[in-house]
């Protein structure tokens, strides 16, 4: 059965009543090239790999015939007798109905991979969760190596920006702190059943063993992040004083410490200058 063809798609739909939900950001891949490109990335013969929103299973296949092992993660249950038709011939692969932010992620990895090498992650994501669900699976740390996911481009193109740059924003922060992030390829929005609106990119993200700053509060940092960001047309003395109840002065001492003037704003700052501001804004006073 290939997946891939609009025709058999809407067959598979068809005999299952299976009607599209805009709410749930349902979009099934008809580009028979994308999908198998995300599995090479994703996927090694000693791999377990979690898939979020398997949807009709097109991506679900391709991991079964590269990886170890793969669970998916569906919220929809109408989609219970379409994956079991068309991952019939998948043994390796099994489905979980539930909510992908809510479900306890790590007690699920090491049940379902406890004979895996590395775990990965691969999703077509529902442009909705994007930002959501890769914060929660890089901030718990989870024993993931990488995570693959196609998402709608402007997405991409914001979670890879390198900070320090006017593209990147507070999550291009928490994306470089815990991965290192690759664009992959573009995907037309053509690529699509439905349509969406705009294009997609798939995005690669390299768990760090470690981040590449030293941080004394993780909280505190990304607290200065968000309330810089949140301004982010605001110098930092201005933004951080009013979010963090700082005084100017001191933020303004703190950046000139570091060799920055006191009107920088905080899209200007690499990631190593805002973990060395925030070092000295969270520091006691002498």
């Amino acid at each position: 059965m290939k997946l891939t063809d609009v025709d058999v798609l809407r067959r598979l739909l068809g005999d299952n009543d299976f009607t599209f939900r805009k709410s749930l950001g349902q979009n099934f891949l008809i580009d028979d090239t994308v999908c198998p490109r995300m599995a090479d990335a994703a996927c090694a013969p000693d791999t377990g790999v979690l898939e979020i929103g398997p949807g009709v299973g097109v991506l679900t296949v391709e991991l079964a015939a590269r990886a170890r092992r793969v669970v998916a993660l569906e919220l929809d249950t109408r989609l219970q007798p379409i994956l079991a038709r068309t991952l019939a011939d998948c043994p390796n692969a099994s489905v979980v109905f539930g909510d992908a932010m809510k479900l306890d992620l790590r007690a699920l990895l090491a049940d379902a991979f406890a004979d895996c090498a590395r775990v990965t992650v691969c999703a077509n994501l529902p442009y909705y969760i994007t930002s959501p669900l890769l914060l929660r699976l890089l901030e718990e740390r989870l024993p993931v190596a990488s995570i693959t996911v196609l998402v709608q481009r402007e997405a991409a193109e914001r979670l890879a920006a390198p900070v320090g740059t006017r593209a990147a924003g507070a999550v291009s922060v928490a994306v470089e702190y815990y991965s290192a992030p690759s664009l992959l390829f573009p995907v037309s929005r053509t690529a699509f059943l439905p349509q969406p609106k705009v294009d997609s990119a798939v995005l690669h993200l390299a768990v760090r063993e470690k981040p590449p700053v030293e941080l004394k509060d993780e909280a505190h940092f990304f607290a200065l992040v968000k309330a810089g960001f949140a301004q982010r047309r605001k110098t930092l003395c201005n933004a951080l004083s009013g979010a963090l109840g700082l005084e100017k002065a001191q933020v303004a001492a703190a950046l000139d410490a570091l060799g920055l003037p006191p009107t920088a704003r905080i899209e200007q700052l690499s990631l190593a200058e805002l973990a060395a501001l925030d070092d000295r804004l969270s520091a006691p006073p002498a």
